[in-house]
């Protein structure tokens, strides 16, 4: 398999990141974007859609934050007990 690498601007990168799951790799997400109807077209119903000068994003960034540790506390919460039960 060939590499080539590729530079982001960290938007993109976040965004890509978003979008992948544990068990895909970049490259799968990107192909996903081809593979919808393997139309070029499609990944441009996207563009702009970030570009929406009102939106406070350091704001958006914050709350993603507390969400991801809330949920993050959650998790290890969860797995505490599932272990305890299972002792």
């Amino acid at each position: 398999m060939v590499s080539v690498n590729i530079s982001l601007k960290k938007d993109a990168y976040e965004f890509l990141k978003s979008l992948k799951a544990e068990d895909k790799s970049f490259s799968e997400v990107i192909l996903e974007f081809k593979k919808e109807k393997g139309n070029k077209n499609n990944i441009m119903k996207f563009f702009g859609a970030l570009k929406d000068e009102n939106i406070n994003w350091e704001e958006k960034e914050k709350d993603m934050k507390m969400f991801r540790d809330s949920f993050n506390k959650r998790m290890k919460e969860t797995a505490k007990y599932m272990e305890k039960s299972r002792k």
